[in-house]
């Protein structure tokens, strides 16, 4: 059996963002597991413009390469950890709209959050969950939350306290087992499909 992948979504493309630098912080801290492979994914190299699918994503019916090539890297993971801004007690834009653009491509996996702004971007990651449970994502409990005035300096560069690394690791913890497990209820799902 492959390894269990997880994605870290970098959700924000607003230029002059902070959420690469907590995202390659992510990366730096658990690529040191075993137990997965986790790969750094940018919503800003995938260029999606809002919504401009005919068809409604459950249908899986993609028309445009964009939304084409966004479905096979989401559908190539079983997990993910997304790493989101809070604008305006939400998460981003960019963000949502990505989640919108596919549907089955996100079902039955697992996701952990790191959130980051002036409040530690919880309220973005509190919202961030409900529209993940529509898509039948499996949030994991631990949080990680990142304040612009104390993990940040002058509120641009990514200093965070050392505390946020045992947070990540129970966040791991939760998140791998969960993604594992999940690929199971996929493979079970398909093969019920194949014999209807």
């Amino acid at each position: 059996m492959t390894a269990v992948r997880i994605g870290i979504i970098i959700g924000s493309t607003r230029p002059g963002r902070v959420g690469d630098q907590v995202a390659k912080w992510v990366l730096e801290h658990a690529a040191g597991r075993s137990d997965a492979e986790f790969e750094l994914v940018d919503l800003a190299d995938f260029a999606l413009p809002h919504l401009d699918e005919a068809v409604p994503p459950s249908m899986g019916q993609y028309a445009q390469a964009h939304t084409k090539a966004w479905a096979e890297k989401v559908d190539s993971f079983d997990g993910y950890i997304f790493v989101t801004p809070e604008y305006n007690h939400s998460t981003s834009g960019a963000l949502k709209n990505a989640l919108d653009f596919v549907y089955g491509e996100w079902n039955d996996k697992a996701a952990g959050l790191v959130s980051y702004g002036a409040a530690g971007g919880t309220r973005a990651a509190e919202h961030l969950r409900l529209i993940l449970g529509e898509l039948q994502v499996a949030d994991v409990r631990q949080q990680v939350s990142f304040s612009l005035m104390t993990d940040f300096e002058q509120y641009v560069n990514f200093t965070p306290a050392a505390y946020h690394q045992g947070m990540l690791a129970t966040q791991l913890d939760q998140l791998v087992p969960w993604a594992a497990a999940l690929r199971g209820v996929r493979e079970s799902r398909a093969e019920l499909a194949r014999a209807a």
